[in-house]
């Protein structure tokens, strides 16, 4: 009898206030996360390492402060209590301190959970646990969740993320609770009420648009994840965006082929999180992820994903409105060569399809600064001509 009270008093706030945290996320979430280089080689080593050079590299500065430690970094088993343990090989120090160090640096940090019986890795699902697990995360002090979904056979998608959400939200601690459904479930038409960000898609593969199949499931390349959905922007917003995976910027790719992808994830409003090994990132790697006028587009107020205007050929030309009734405008080629680029502003009127924004630039003139040169180079009262090379972008900001 005890036991079942103290059961119903922790439960009560989760009856009576059942919801996610408000305002954690008013912008797209900015990190790094081990999965995309690291798989299950990960330690309280790297992390420290990490959150080091967060700081040292200007990644911090440039407005980065979420590191989150992906799967495989468990036991196998539960113990005794049914409590998730640390591995002792990988974090011998324990969560908790290793939280109180990302803490000391001004940053925050993140861990990985999963809905299902076990995770995608094989290590303890959440299932049944859920209750326990987010206290286990609060009293460690962890500022992320990347909540994934194998081993959910049966689960309701929606269902299975609102019993996290509750539990986070009765710890008392502000938890982002990012959802890894990889878009199965429509996630955008509920997940805005449950978590800050939800995955469209299934896992990233560190190309421009290649498709890599491993017989059960398939990895995407950076322009296979854009198009993977269609007509999902107007979900997304402040507080709830649609999440198109954690970034392969410095995995592989060239460097033009690395600034589109940075580039159109900035515009689409999608959280940036790193997934290159950022401790040996080349300059022009880390240049591109530190880039303040492309990050404050990604960052802009408004939360508004970019919408696709129209193709010049192989050129893709895509549109974002920004606060104080200013623009960016990105110009993407697709093709591997250089294309010849002309644009007449004054031919082209921009009319957002989901939201109240429109722009006629034969009657409206904006100045255009660059955003990757960092230059003012003209106004849309002249013709753009220019040469963009091949798998690149070229990216204004219109401003009055």
């Amino acid at each position: 009898m005890k036991k079942t009270l103290i059961t119903l008093i922790f439960f009560l706030p989760v009856l009576l206030f059942g919801q996610k945290f408000p305002n954690l996320a008013s912008t797209p979430p900015m990190g790094w996360n081990s999965w995309n280089t690291f798989k299950t080689n990960i330690n309280e080593k790297l992390i420290e390492d990490v959150a080091d050079a967060f700081v040292k590299d200007g990644y911090k500065e440039a407005g980065y402060k979420y590191i989150i430690i992906d799967d495989c970094w468990s036991m196998k088993q539960r113990d005794a209590e049914g409590n998730l343990v640390p591995d002792p090989a990988k974090f011998p120090g324990g969560m908790k301190a290793l939280a109180d160090y990302v803490h000391s640096k001004g940053l925050k940090i993140g861990i990985y959970g999963c809905a299902g019986t076990r995770t995608c890795g094989d290590y303890p699902g959440s299932k049944g646990y859920e209750i326990k697990d987010a206290k286990l995360f609060a009293s460690w002090g962890i500022d992320y969740l990347k909540y994934d979904w194998c081993n959910t056979s049966g689960l309701n998608a929606e269902k299975a993320y609102t019993i996290m959400r509750d539990a986070l939200y009765a710890t008392g601690r502000p938890i982002v609770f990012g959802i890894c459904e990889w878009g199965d479930n429509q996630p955008w038409l509920w997940a805005k009420n449950i978590g800050q960000l939800w995955r469209i898609s299934g896992d990233i593969a560190p190309c421009f648009d290649c498709v890599v199949d491993h017989g059960s499931y398939k990895d995407w390349g950076v322009m296979k994840v854009v198009y993977m959905r269609k007509d999902i922007r107007k979900y997304s917003g402040p507080d709830g965006f649609n999440d198109f995976d954690m970034m392969e910027v410095g995995t592989g790719m060239t460097e033009n082929e690395n600034r589109s992808h940075f580039t159109i994830w900035s515009m689409l409003a999608s959280a940036l999180i790193m997934g290159n090994d950022i401790r040996t990132a080349d300059p022009p790697t880390v240049a591109i992820l530190t880039n303040k006028d492309m990050i404050s587009i990604n960052q802009d107020p408004l939360g508004i994903q970019a919408f696709k205007y129209k193709d010049i050929d192989s050129t893709e030309v895509w549109v974002k409105p920004l606060k104080n009734k200013e623009w960016a405008v990105c110009f993407l080629n697709r093709k591997r060569v250089p294309v010849a680029l002309e644009f007449n502003w004054s031919e082209n009127k921009l009319i957002d399809p989901d939201f109240d924004f429109k722009v006629d630039f034969s009657k409206e003139k904006f100045n255009l600064f660059s955003v990757w040169t960092g230059k003012q180079t003209g106004t849309t009262g002249e013709t753009l001509k220019t040469k963009l090379e091949g798998h690149n972008v070229l990216v204004f900001r219109l401003s009055h």
